[in-house]
C-alpha cells in the first residue's frame, strides 16, 4: 500500500473523530500519526521505563468493546471490510498483533474476560439452556469444577472486585429490553432453566445473553446492583458527560448485527465487519472525546474469538478442569488481534507480545489494584506492559479546561 493510500484510509477515521486527534502527540491539525513503529523501539524512547506489567499507568476509566468471530488476517488485512478498525484505530493507538481468544463459541470467552473461569461443556456451547452451574469442587487457579452456565455466588468477577473496592462498573448492552417479552431492559436474561431464546436475533431485538458476561454469575444477577449496572447501550452517552458519571469499568456489547456476529442481519443490515466498523465509527469518537477518557482512560477493542477454524492459543493457556480442549478442536479461541487507545499510548505502537482474554482481565485488575481471578492469576501470564503503555507524559488538559 502506498503512503498516499494509507493517508486516504486514515482520513476516513479522522472525518468521524477529528476531535480525538488532540489526544495523541503525533496527531496534529487532523493529520495522520507517524508511521507505525515497533513497540520495542518506542518503549525505550518514550516510556522511559516508567510503566511495566506490574506498574501500569494511573488509568481510572477502562472501556472494553467486544466484537465477534473474525480471523486476524480478515480483520486487519489490506482488504479488510473494516478500515476504521483495521487502519485508523491502530494508527491512533496500540495494535496487539498476537492477541487470542480463549475458547469457542461465545459465552465461554466473555466469561473468561470478567472472571478468569475456563470453559465447560455448557458455556462452550453458548448455554442453549440457561442452567445453573453445578459445582463439585475447586481446582488450581480458582477454577470451579462442574458444569452449567450461571456460576454460584462464591465465583467472583471483576464487577464484584470493583464494587468491593468502592469503584464503579457497568455493562452496556445494545438492544437489551427492546422486546420485553424476551428480556428486561436492565439485567436482562431469560429465566433460569429455560431455553435461551436470546441466542438468535429477532427483527426488533438483537440482544443476546451469550454476549453479556454479567448474567452468568449469581453474585451479580441476585444483587440489586444488576438492575443499575447492566443497562442498555443508550445509557452510555449520558454517562460519558462527566468523569463522575462514567464508570471506572465499562463493558460494551453491540447487538448481534453490530458486533459482526450475524451477516446479513435480520433488519436488513449487512452485518459482519461492515456493520461492526460502522458501530465503532459511531461510538469510539464519543468515548475518546469524553473527559473521562481524555484524563485517564483506556479503550480496548477486541473480538471474542477467531473464526471457527482457528483454535490456536497463546500464553500457555490451560483448558481447565471441565473440558479436554478449551477451543473444542484445539487449545484456544484463535488469533484475533486487538487495538488499544489511551493518552498513555503513543500512536502507531505495535506489540507482538502474546496476550489473551485472561491477560486482559489481569491487566484491568492491575490497573485498579485488584487481585487476580481464575486464570488471570496463572503463573507466567503477562499483563499489558511497557510494550503497550508507550507514553509516560500524556496531555492531561485540553482546550484550557
Amino acid at each position: 500500500m502506498t503512503r498516499r493510500s494509507q493517508v486516504v484510509r486514515w482520513s476516513v477515521g479522522v472525518a468521524a473523530s477529528v476531535a480525538a486527534c488532540a489526544l495523541f502527540i503525533s496527531c496534529r491539525d487532523g493529520k495522520a500519526p507517524t508511521a507505525v513503529q515497533d513497540a520495542a523501539a518506542i518503549g525505550a524512547g518514550v516510556n522511559d521505563g516508567r510503566f511495566s506489567a506490574g506498574n501500569p499507568p494511573r488509568i481510572r476509566h477502562v472501556f472494553v468493546i467486544v466484537l465477534e468471530n473474525e480471523a486476524f488476517d480478515r480483520t486487519f488485512g489490506s482488504n479488510s471490510p473494516a478500515p476504521f478498525l483495521a487502519d485508523s484505530l491502530p494508527k491512533a493507538g496500540a495494535f496487539l498483533t498476537q492477541y487470542f481468544g480463549t475458547g469457542h463459541f461465545s459465552a465461554d470467552n466473555y466469561i473468561s474476560m470478567v472472571s478468569g473461569q475456563a470453559p465447560d461443556s455448557a458455556t462452550s456451547a453458548d448455554c442453549g439452556v440457561y442452567t445453573d452451574f453445578v459445582q463439585t469442587g475447586t481446582a488450581a487457579d480458582g477454577q470451579a469444577v462442574g458444569n452449567g452456565c450461571v456460576y454460584p455466588r462464591s465465583v467472583r468477577t471483576i464487577a464484584d472486585q470493583l464494587a468491593a473496592r468502592g469503584l464503579t462498573w457497568k455493562g452496556y448492552m445494545e438492544d437489551m429490553g427492546n422486546d420485553p417479552a424476551r428480556e428486561s431492559s436492565t439485567c436482562g436474561h431469560v429465566p433460569i432453566g429455560s431455553i435461551d431464546i436470546t441466542n438468535h436475533a429477532s427483527p426488533t431485538d438483537q440482544y443476546a445473553d451469550k454476549h453479556n458476561p454479567f448474567v452468568y454469575f449469581h453474585s451479580i444477577i441476585d444483587s440489586p446492583i444488576c438492575q443499575s449496572s447492566v443497562v442498555p447501550l443508550t445509557n452510555l452517552e449520558a454517562d460519558l458527560q462527566t468523569p463522575g458519571q462514567t464508570p471506572n469499568f465499562a463493558f460494551i456489547t453491540p447487538n448481534l448485527c453490530h458486533d459482526g456476529h450475524d451477516a446479513p442481519c435480520v433488519d436488513g443490515e449487512p452485518g459482519g465487519l461492515i456493520s461492526a466498523d460502522e458501530f465503532l465509527r459511531r461510538w469510539v469518537p464519543r468515548i475518546v472525546q469524553s473527559r473521562a477518557f481524555r484524563d485517564d482512560g483506556l479503550l480496548i477493542v477486541t473480538f471474542d474469538e477467531a473464526g471457527s477454524g482457528d483454535a490456536t492459543a497463546c500464553c500457555n493457556e490451560q483448558s481447565g478442569p471441565n473440558v479436554a480442549a478449551a477451543g473444542r478442536s484445539g487449545p484456544g479461541g484463535g488469533r484475533t488481534g486487538a487495538v488499544l487507545l489511551s493518552p498513555f499510548i503513543e500512536p502507531g505502537t505495535v506489540s507482538n507480545v502474546g496476550y489473551n482474554h485472561y491477560s486482559l482481565l489481569r491487566s484491568v485488575e492491575d490497573i485498579f489494584g485488584l487481585s487476580h481471578l481464575g486464570y488471570a492469576g496463572q503463573s507466567g501470564l503477562v499483563a499489558f506492559g511497557a510494550d503497550v503503555y508507550t507514553r509516560a507524559n500524556p496531555h492531561r488538559k485540553l482546550g484550557g479546561e
